[in-house]
């Protein structure tokens, strides 16, 4: 099995490492600003009721959401969702997410390029992520070079996928940051606490670039050394 080959390690190690700190940030960062109330005393809730008619967004709705940290933007359903633990709680950590998540808001109420280049390729990524592999690995036992290409191919659109998210999440990060600024919604010191949380989150997207290329140049690596042993 590929990756039982002692060498996928090599290629991948260093990215599962920095995903496995990257996840230790954010949840350290969330714990610690989730337990600290903010100065206004406002819920996400409350934050994402005054930021969005604020900016032109009143035609965004909001609903709750199960889980921790599955608060997002959804751009075809035009929702915030918010989990509880943001929702309606006082925190540091809730102002943060919500700020960024309607930092998107307003990349996609604006037409924000690698915001649409992103949604437009997720029907492809869902695809190709696991087809992919699966066209690599029968190319590469069957000796099809020509199918373990179109495999790798394939799963090279997640590598863009990934490194297109980086800009826009970063963007909407920045977005967020200035909405609080401007609404006065936290002050300087609070501000230096939500960039800990936002740049936490960042993390874990450079994490799974990473990860994904990666696993990508040792399916290259894989490939070009099985086509020069069939060469000879």
């Amino acid at each position: 099995m590929l990756y039982l080959n002692p060498t996928y390690f090599i290629f991948v190690l260093p990215a599962l490492l920095l995903a496995f700190y990257a996840q230790m940030k954010v949840r350290a960062a969330y714990s610690r600003y989730t337990r600290k109330a903010n100065l206004r005393g406002i819920t996400g809730l409350q934050a994402a009721q005054t930021l969005l008619p604020a900016t032109g967004l009143g035609h965004v709705s909001v609903e709750g959401i199960r889980g921790e940290l599955t608060d997002h933007y959804d751009p075809r359903s035009k929702t915030l969702r918010l989990s509880q633990g943001v929702a309606h709680v006082p925190s540091v950590a809730a102002l943060a997410i919500v700020a960024h998540e309607i930092g998107h808001a307003q990349q996609d109420a604006q037409g924000y390029v690698p915001l649409k280049l992103r949604s437009g390729l997720v029907p492809a990524v869902q695809l190709s992520a696991w087809v992919g592999p699966i066209l690599f690995m029968i190319g590469l036992v069957l000796n099809m070079l020509e199918l373990a290409w179109l495999g790798v191919i394939a799963f090279a659109a997640g590598a863009v996928f990934a490194l297109i998210t980086l800009p826009v999440e970063f963007n909407a990060s920045r977005r967020g940051l200035q909405l609080l600024r401007t609404y006065q919604l936290a002050d300087g010191r609070e501000m230096q606490e939500v960039k800990s949380v936002l740049n936490a989150a960042a993390l874990t997207y450079v994490a799974a670039l990473a990860q994904t290329l990666g696993t990508l140049l040792y399916y290259i690596f894989l490939l070009t050394g099985f086509g020069g042993r069939r060469r000879r």
